[in-house]
């Protein structure tokens, strides 16, 4: 790192705190704060759900698989999301908008309490925001260690820094500041991108053509699009995760849909998103493909893309690249941070502490923005201590990745007519019986990792719906009306709408 890149760094953060601000100033509400007040372009918001749904990780524990195993990691991970999210756009996507339209939620949970009831939502939410406080924290751990191989800090500085810069943004300027400066990060990765894939290419010395010759170059295996242990028992098990994942079970991924004004605009965003998926891993993924060709025998492959960058690119450019890794990975955690902070002010909270359903506006916007802090501090926390749970690639993929599925499957599939009958008792049991799933084979057994990711989210399905057909009774009158309500959009723009209580 050259002066001329930590002074790009730096600017970078300025601007963004900067974006912070001038959010703060479109906040007048907790609807302005968790959904941009239902305005959110389409094209705004299918970026975000793009950006918002990687970060640092992917350069760290993604480029490790990509320098051992090559190919394979476009497959299982771009590949299995582009999917996943096309379909999202089919589905599920408009029904997250045309909630908030005719019951005003602001949380991604907020509607479990009529579509199930009290104890079913208050069980999902409080297990995700335990599950997201470790999956957060991972994140920040990649991040610092991208700093660390950039500029040799320690790997505390590196959390600490980035993990506050985020932490101002996201408190005082809500959804909109997440997405503004996720649209930014994204400009600043087209350029770092493309650099890089040039420089590579260029050093290959093929010109274009590098992008064919490349796997000559590389061992057999990484031109495979499955690689032991990323076989395609991983990439189905991947892919049912997350299709739950990206379609909302994920929370801040169902808030980029539920902020756009309409279903028609929430499937368009899910379109573009499910676009970028498709192309761009392609162009970012090509120089940790390459990695291997340049350095060998690696004893921490996750440090290759870094060390990639800080080879190859001049100065100036590589506080760029920088730049874009670590807003990468804000973008991500402050937006986990704002839907967080959302299910805690709309859903939790106010189960706890009644008077806080009759607080004013005022009042809980203040709330929202104590409860975003206090997550983003806790989560750094975590980060400060991420290999007491196996490092980076540890929380991701064997901690957060099978424990998302069971929480979201009754929320997802809660959307849908076809599954009307499935009610609280078919919720409980079956969220229940999927993370008892995961703490027995984490304890009692030793499995592929595809078994150990898949199992809770099947066990969790099959509960679900077996339970709704086989024992599901006449579904209340406002169940029914709140599914159906989410087939089409309204076109009665007179027609009035009711909050959920």
């Amino acid at each position: 790192m050259h002066f001329i890149d930590w002074l790009i760094l730096a600017v970078y953060f300025i601007l963004l705190i900067g974006v912070g601000l001038w959010a703060y100033t479109r906040v007048n509400s907790s609807s302005d704060f968790f959904t941009a007040g239902g305005k959110l372009p389409w094209w705004l918001s299918g970026v975000s759900h793009h950006v918002s749904g990687y970060s640092g990780a992917v350069f760290v524990a993604y480029a490790g698989i990509a320098y051992t195993h090559g190919l394979t990691i476009y497959v299982w991970w771009a590949g299995g999301t582009f999917i996943s999210t096309l379909l999202a756009a089919f589905f599920i996507a408009p029904r997250w908008s045309r909630l908030r339209v005719n019951t005003g939620i602001q949380s991604p949970l907020e509607y479990l309490s009529v579509r199930y009831n009290l104890p079913a939502q208050q069980l999902m939410a409080w297990s995700g925001v335990i599950i997201k406080v470790f999956d957060v924290g991972a994140k920040w751990a990649a991040t610092a260690v991208l700093l660390h191989v950039f500029a040799g800090t320690s790997y505390t500085t590196g959390i600490l820094l980035a993990g506050s810069v985020s932490l101002i943004y996201s408190t005082i300027g809500g959804l909109w500041a997440d997405v503004i400066n996720d649209f930014a990060q994204f400009m600043v990765q087209l350029v770092a991108g493309f650099t890089m894939l040039f420089i590579v290419l260029s050093r290959l010395g093929d010109g274009m053509s590098g992008v064919i010759t490349l796997w000559d170059r590389l061992p057999a295996e990484h031109s495979h699009i499955f690689n032991s242990p990323y076989t395609l028992g991983f990439l189905l098990a991947i892919f049912l995760i997350d299709f739950f994942s990206y379609s909302g079970g994920t929370w801040h991924l169902a808030t980029r849909f539920i902020s756009t004004s309409s279903g028609s605009q929430a499937r368009k965003a899910a379109f573009l998103s499910s676009a970028l998926y498709l192309l761009w891993p392609l162009v970012l993924f090509f120089p940790m493909f390459a990695a291997p060709v340049f350095l060998k025998n690696l004893q921490d492959p996750t440090q290759a893309y870094a060390l990639m960058a800080t080879r190859f690119l001049p100065a100036g450019l590589i506080g760029l690249v920088l730049a874009s890794l670590f807003t990468n990975t804000m973008s991500m955690t402050s937006s986990d941070s704002n839907t967080i902070s959302a299910v805690l002010t709309r859903d939790i909270l106010p189960a706890i502490f009644p008077k806080m359903k009759s607080y004013g506006k005022e009042k809980t916007l203040m709330v929202a923005r104590i409860a975003t802090f206090s997550f983003a501090s806790l989560t750094i926390i975590i980060a400060l201590n991420a290999e007491s749970f196996g490092g980076v690639f540890g929380l991701i993929v064997t901690w957060f990745a099978p424990l998302v599925g069971p929480i979201s499957v009754p929320m997802i599939l809660g959307l849908l007519p076809l599954f009307k009958h499935s009610e609280s008792k078919s919720a409980i049991i079956s969220v229940i019986s999927g993370m008892l799933v995961f703490v027995a084979i984490k304890s009692f057994f030793t499995t592929g990792l595809a078994f150990e990711i898949s199992t809770p989210v099947i066990v969790t399905l099959i509960l679900y719906i077996g339970f709704g057909f086989i024992f599901g009774k006449t579904v209340p009158e406002k169940v029914s009306k709140l599914v159906y309500s989410l087939v089409n959009d309204r076109t009665d723009p007179e027609e009035s709408t009711e909050s959920i209580k």
